[in-house]
């Protein structure tokens, strides 16, 4: 399944998705794939910077995770806190394995981006005074959490940002899933091959040139059975990296949200997410019998950390055979839930709960994955030109466990310094007059696509034995059960030279298993319990043997090379940089 070995930055991998010769292309100085808030503020930024910008989305403009985002912002901005205070909470919800530059870069270059985000349009909730009206969530020991509209910060942030893209005529295409990243014959970044699905002036397979292509694709929640990712969310921009020789990082941490609103055993699909806000104000967790199960387990109860909230609902469930947990929030009352959590509570009526009168049936539900494409504290990854944001990318921030409300905010400041190093690049070196030229198309299937119904069959597999409680027989089982997947469809290109027909539905199939493949390799690897990694076979966290990283990549034959960086520090991205730090 996977071989290990170390790797060597900026080498091609030759796979590509079985698709269509381009049949259309456009130039540009700069593609971003995304258009959630990492997407659009980079997009803005690059435009003001007078590079010719192009946006590519998969759904519509304000379709993404961003719009999703209930509880809000994070930042150093109420009185008496401080960006040192931010990293504190921070580095301890991390777990060890945080990036203390990446994260200070994070909370003192937050506020002030913020301060942007609301300048270019972007209403946050205020208070009496005028100030911003500031909560606390899990892992946060000040109120610094900046919301809108109560519980829907992240439709605000998409509303204002979206509409300063439209109002500055920045040229988009929506509607179109991006297949692979374009190289010329140097490997350099070419620009990317996309799929346009029926609408716009554009339509079928076609290509963006351009000499720096940003990853701002969100998440791969979509390789669980439950989520609350919505249903783009196919891992599209790590698998996109990995075929084109990127390294990736850390991707066995995927954090699991403690309160999703629970819909059945069996449901699957995008779930209803529960905020941690509601927690900040005051909700409390209890079992059937109305026991607070959290009290004694950790100093903040409800507010720990999202993994220890997670897990602490996990075995509580366990101890009591029950399917779920409950968020009692009954002592708001009417008219705090109308004005403070109007999404969450028409969602929950939607299905049935009032959490005015009843306690939330709640369990954890995949929610937000911490690692990606490994990146630098500019955006850049291991390959040439191709930079990566958000949700997508692993810069470092969120260690092996993400801070509640860190992720708008890392999409906001990694946003706009990758634009700033696009523009620079583009001045230093006058890459304007240059249209690159990717090496051609293969004319035929080299690798097989997977068809439609492996989605789901992904999602089962992984559900089961790469989910919130892991060992090494379930993740065994699911490296087997992947296999499969991916053999018996390998085996039908060999035997006789056909593959599933190229199309959305199994270039999405494609993609989650390829990231699968990945999630499982390193949930094996690290044999500990740390973050949102849970080993029941190792329960403990071990920093002698496994504070440090676990990165992969793709090999030509698609086999995985895994390895593990001999400390806590990430090796650069950039191969000059590499070597000095060898020779050294």
């Amino acid at each position: 399944m996977s071989a290990t070995g170390t790797t060597a930055t900026g080498t091609a991998t030759g796979i590509r998705l079985h698709a269509p010769a381009p049949g259309w292309s456009v130039a540009a100085d700069v593609v971003i794939v995304g258009s959630g808030v990492a997407g659009l503020t980079a997009a803005l930024r690059c435009q003001a910077a007078g590079l010719r910008t192009v946006v590519v989305t998969k759904a519509r403009l304000d379709d993404g995770s961003t719009r999703w985002a209930q509880g809000g912002v994070a930042a150093a901005l109420g009185e008496g806190d401080t960006p040192e205070q931010h990293l504190d909470d921070t580095l301890v919800a991390g777990a060890g394995l945080c990036d203390e530059e990446a994260v200070r870069t994070l909370v003192t270059e937050g506020p002030d981006a913020v301060r942007r985000l609301i300048a270019t349009g972007a209403h946050f909730d205020e208070s009496a005074d005028g100030a911003l009206a500031l909560t606390r969530e899990g892992g946060h020991h000040r109120r610094r959490i900046a919301h809108a509209g109560g519980d829907a910060t992240g439709a605000e942030i998409s509303r204002a940002l979206v509409e300063a893209v439209r109002a500055r005529g920045i040229r988009t295409v929506e509607n179109a899933l991006v297949l692979d990243l374009l190289t010329d014959a140097d490997g350099r970044t070419a620009g990317v091959s996309l799929h346009v699905m029926g609408e716009g002036q554009h339509d079928g397979v076609g290509a963006v040139l351009a000499p720096a292509v940003v990853l701002a694709t969100g998440g791969m929640g979509q390789v669980f059975s439950a989520t609350t990712n919505p249903h783009v969310s196919t891992g599209d921009g790590v698998a996109l990296a990995l075929r084109a020789g990127a390294e990736v990082s850390d991707l066995e941490f995927v954090q699991f949200h403690p309160t999703v609103l629970f819909l059945g055993a069996d449901a699957e699909g995008q779930q209803p997410l529960v905020s941690e806000a509601v927690r900040g104000e005051g909700a409390h967790l209890v079992d059937a019998d109305g026991v607070r199960f959290m009290v004694g387990q950790h100093e903040l109860a409800e507010l720990a950390p999202r993994d220890i909230v997670a897990k602490g609902i996990m075995r509580r469930m366990q101890e009591l055979g029950a399917e779920h947990m409950y968020l009692d929030a009954r002592h708001f009352g009417a008219e705090m839930w109308e004005t403070r959590f109007p999404t969450i509570l028409a969602a929950c009526r939607a299905h049935g709960i009032d959490p005015v009168t009843e306690p939330i049936p709640v369990a954890p539900a995949a929610h937000y994955a911490s690692g990606g494409v490994r990146t630098d504290l500019q955006g850049r990854t291991t390959v040439p030109g191709l930079y990566a944001c958000g949700e997508v990318a692993c810069t470092g921030v969120h260690g092996a466990n993400r801070l509640a409300s860190n992720s708008l905010l890392e999409g906001l400041v990694y946003a706009e310094r990758i634009a700033d190093d696009i523009a620079a690049n583009h001045r230093e070196n006058g890459l304007h007059a240059r249209v690159p030229a990717p090496v051609p198309h293969p004319e035929t299937p080299t690798h097989a696509l997977m068809p439609p119904e492996a989605r789901f069959a992904v999602q089962r597999v992984m559900t089961r034995g790469a989910g919130v409680l892991r060992s090494a027989d379930s993740l065994a089982e699911a490296a087997a059960g992947l296999g499969r997947i991916h053999a018996e469809a390998a085996g039908a290109l060999a035997e006789n030279g056909k593959t599933s027909e190229p199309g959305v539905d199994t270039w999405e199939a494609t993609n989650l298993l390829c990231v699968a493949r990945v999630l499982v390799a390193a949930a094996r690897r690290r044999e500990e319990t740390r973050g949102c990694h849970w080993r029941e076979d190792h329960a403990d966290r071990d920093d002698a043997a496994w504070r440090r990283h676990i990165v992969v990549r793709l090999n030509p034959d698609r086999t995985l090379a895994v390895h593990t960086t001999p400390t806590a520090e990430f090796p650069p991205t950039r191969p000059e940089c590499r070597t000095n730090q060898q020779e050294q």
